[in-house]
């Protein structure tokens, strides 16, 4: 696994490397055929300058390289959201306040990465600018044989596999239903879901006004507390609870269902060795999962309010939107306004019962998605591959989605052995519990490792 930014920082302090090699390395590895559709736009002079700052290495990102989702305003370049929509709109007068708070810390903006098109899938495909091909960031290498490369997730794909591949140590991205957490389990890096309200949406372009979530992948979770820090202008404080002390649960309702062998065998020995070394785990039943889909059962509200956003794009450019995503929006439109209120109440009544279920956790554990990515060629942009990219879709968000309907945060860590397909083990709770995932998972992140 190639150094995290933490210690790429260090060797800078030390005076054994330099923001500007650093600065190369991330270039190179951009422009290889290894990031190929990660980039919208790739911005080396940026970098390049930033990295070249004096005393830059002292700063807390040190000039070192940043990815910025095709979701987010920075000043002076177009915010398309992987859509040929938006291809001529004005340029963004001002950076989004992510992007301004990286800046103000020392990020270097390597570039603009390529999504899901307006943020609407958990697969990683685009129509329009290609789709990139998952990397495993654990073990640093192609995921699947040359020839039949894997899917990246979504929708924050390129941002993923930035961070994967070492073109960037910070990939800034979004999560309404997992859009952080797929992608990272299905490359191999750390995904990191903060409780939505503590990062500001302003100046990324909305998807879910309810669920949209600011947060960022990187390579480990030392990383993942830096990045936050900075995105949440807050502090995390050091944990030093050993892992015995805190008490786990494990959901078999809705979090297990469909597994792979895969995914099944990887989970099965993670939680063997952590039980090894000293966790407490619970089975819990936490029916409360079973409830989710028939709340759902009018659309939900990425469709609603996606919905309400586009409508007015929608009546003049239908045609030149990903269909998937056009499918995906319209079910939004026949949501009765009774509808979508009847579920804001049911959302709120059903969180409660949630938290009050979990008292006395520290946090649940589950797999990130109950299957490994799927190749590219089976849910590539086609009309007679739908039926299978929306099947996929569903179960690679299903686990994940289920954290943002409890307005809660969660963190994936890679957890597969070598030369299998990568997997993610997901440590989450409900909302302001950031802070104890965030130390549980530096305890879990070596143990998990080894295994």
């Amino acid at each position: 696994m190639k150094a995290d930014l933490i210690a790429t920082r260090q060797a800078i302090r030390a005076g054994s490397t330099t923001a500007q090699a650093a600065a190369q390395a991330s270039l190179a590895v951009a422009q290889s055929q290894a990031c190929q559709h990660v980039f919208m736009q790739l911005t080396p002079e940026a970098l390049q300058r930033t990295a070249g700052q004096p005393q830059i290495g002292q700063t807390p990102l040190a000039g070192l390289a940043v990815s910025i989702k095709d979701l987010f305003d920075v000043q002076g370049q177009i915010t398309q959201a992987g859509s040929v929509v938006l291809q001529n709109q004005p340029p963004a007068r001002a950076d989004c306040l992510a992007v301004a708070r990286l800046r103000a810390t020392g990020a270097g903006l390597i570039g603009r990465t390529n999504m899901v098109e307006f943020a609407f899938s958990g697969v990683g495909t685009n129509p329009h600018y290609g789709t990139p091909a998952a990397w495993d960031g654990l073990y640093d290498q192609v995921v699947g044989a040359p020839g039949h490369a894997y899917a990246p997730g979504g929708s924050s794909s390129g941002a993923a596999v930035s961070v994967a591949t070492g073109a960037a140590f910070i990939g800034l991205g979004s999560d309404t239903g997992g859009s952080i957490r797929v992608p990272a389990a299905l490359n191999g890096i750390v995904g990191f879901k903060n409780t939505a309200r503590l990062v500001p949406t302003q100046g990324a372009l909305p998807l879910s006004t309810t669920l949209d979530t600011v947060c960022a992948m990187t390579r480990t979770v030392r990383d993942a507390v830096l990045a936050h820090e900075v995105l949440s202008a807050r502090r995390v404080p050091q944990g030093h609870r050993p892992l015995s002390d805190y008490r786990l649960a494990v959901v078999k309702s809705l979090m297990q269902d469909n597994m792979d062998a895969t995914v099944t065998r990887a989970f099965e020995s993670s939680l063997n060795t952590l039980r090894a070394a000293g966790a407490h785990i619970d089975e819990i039943a936490l029916s409360e999962l079973n409830e989710l889909a028939p709340m759902m059962a009018t659309g939900g509200f990425s469709p609603a309010e996606g919905f309400a956003w586009h409508r007015e794009l929608l009546a003049r450019d239908s045609a030149r939107y990903d269909p998937r995503v056009l499918q995906r929006l319209m079910r939004g439109s026949g949501m009765k306004a009774h509808e979508y209120m009847d579920l804001v109440q049911a959302r709120q009544q059903w969180i409660h019962r949630v938290e009050k279920a979990l008292t006395g956790y520290d946090a649940v554990l589950s797999p990130t998605t109950p299957i490994t990515g799927p190749n590219i060629s089976t849910v590539a942009p086609g009309e007679e591959r739908d039926q299978e990219f929306f099947r996929v879709n569903g179960l690679l968000l299903r686990n994940t989605s289920a954290v943002n309907t409890l307005d809660g945060c969660g963190i994936s860590l890679p957890c597969h052995a070598p030369g299998e397909l990568p997997v993610g083990l997901m440590a989450w709770h409900a909302a302001m519990h950031d802070d104890t995932i965030l130390q549980l998972a530096l305890l879990l992140e070596p143990l998990l490792q080894q295994h």
